[in-house]
């Protein structure tokens, strides 16, 4: 298990800058060396860089899991070339056009199912789908629709936002077993954007206390 605490460059926002899956993980271009370094050692993935339209908000324009990564269609054609060379084979890069273009803050995912905005279309839906190789469910977590913002999923357990009911929590227990409340980075709720996780570890912003990441890593089923 690996557990880093961390802030890129002044923001404990981890999971703005960056995306993991089991097999890779993606961090803004632009973002120092040392934090490749954490998040590497800490997720036991290989780091690849990108940037979508010009900027290192990865994890709020991307969104992955161990087969493919979606990215906006709005990306520079150069960016994508990047993502094609660098992403490793077996790995599908592909991309969507949508007005909810803020994949990662739409879309939570892991290599089995992604729960989706239900903003999002049935043909918009459908190329998530087919994108990511997983089934859809197109509903709002403790009443977000930016569910990838506002929860974590790995292929191991989900982190739910403090606002999930006793209904939607259980509903969460029976998709992803493993399932526990937290905030992070001292009671933020927008624990997606916090964090970067996958079922190696977790990497969380500076001010996430002690109680906050014993909550995320029994969740995650980090032992």
């Amino acid at each position: 298990m690996g557990i880093a605490k961390t802030s890129i460059d002044g923001s404990e926002y981890i999971g703005v800058f960056a995306l993991a899956t089991d097999r890779f993980a993606v961090l803004g271009s632009g973002v120092g060396l040392k934090y490749e370094n954490i998040i590497r050692e800490a997720l036991g993935a290989r780091v690849v860089r990108a940037t979508v339209d010009s900027t290192a908000m990865i994890g709020i324009y991307a969104v992955a899991n161990s087969s493919a990564i979606l990215l906006p269609e709005s990306i520079y054609a150069s960016e994508l070339r990047r993502i094609r060379n660098e992403i490793g084979e077996g790995i599908s890069v592909e991309t969507i056009d949508t007005d909810l273009n803020a994949l990662g803050n739409n879309i939570l995912a892991n290599d089995k199912v992604a729960v989706i905005n239900p903003d999002y279309n049935s043909k918009e839906a459908k190329r998530i789908a087919d994108a990511l190789g997983v089934e859809v469910l197109k509903e709002s977590i403790g009443g977000y629709n930016t569910v990838g913002a506002n929860n974590i999923l790995t292929n191991k357990g989900m982190v739910a936002n403090n606002r999930v009911s006793e209904s939607e929590f259980a509903r969460m227990k029976e998709l992803f077993g493993s399932v526990e409340q937290s905030t992070a980075n001292m009671g933020t709720i927008s624990i997606g954007i916090c964090a970067v996780a996958n079922s190696n570890g977790v990497v969380v912003g500076e001010r996430t206390t002690g109680y906050e990441i014993a909550k995320i890593a029994d969740a995650l089923a980090l032992e």
